[in-house]
């Protein structure tokens, strides 16, 4: 930085002040078991959306922990605070293709009477881990069909993910 100082001295002066460099800041990226803060959404390819955080809290989770599905945790591997991205996940690296095997099939009379099943209602049902969602997908006389697929099986999905904070665990 050069300065000219008039004025001062019984003659004009050029002084050269030297500062230091700035410090290139760093930040922290993403790898293997980071501690990661972030807004993300989750979208059909359609656009129509699913989940997100954006309008509120953000999500924090440890890679790794499992609270992600592996293709979205390889997503994030690489980025840092600042970084804002999307990313379209196959059906098979995010909840899987539609397994036939998941269709279960109810008698009637096992429900409550009271209870009124329609196609698209989702429902728990006891198995021996605890209880599971199910959507009712058909419905006759003496017959219920009960999809115990995930509900975005065999879709593809756009994760977008605004990174906001990054650390080392």
């Amino acid at each position: 930085m050069l300065a000219r100082v008039q004025g001062l001295l019984p003659f004009e002066a050029l002084i050269i002040i030297v500062l230091p460099p700035t410090p290139k800041v760093r930040f922290m990226i993403i790898a293997d078991s980071a501690r990661v803060r972030l807004h993300f959404s989750l979208s059909l390819a359609s656009g129509e959306e699913v989940d997100s955080n954006f309008a509120t809290q953000p999500a924090e989770l440890q890679l790794g922990d499992g609270n992600l599905p592996p293709a979205f945790e390889r997503c994030l591997l690489g980025l840092q605070a600042g970084d804002e991205r999307s990313f379209t996940i196959a059906p098979e690296d995010a909840f899987g293709q539609h397994n036939p095997a998941n269709l279960q099939y109810f008698k009637r009379h096992q429900f409550d009477v009271d209870t009124v099943l329609e196609p698209g209602l989702v429902m728990n049902f006891r198995d021996p881990s605890g209880e599971i969602p199910g959507v009712i997908t058909k419905v006759d006389l003496d017959e219920v069909e009960v999809d115990f697929n995930h509900p975005l099986t065999g879709k593809e999905l756009v994760f977008r993910v605004l990174i906001l904070a990054v650390e080392a665990v």
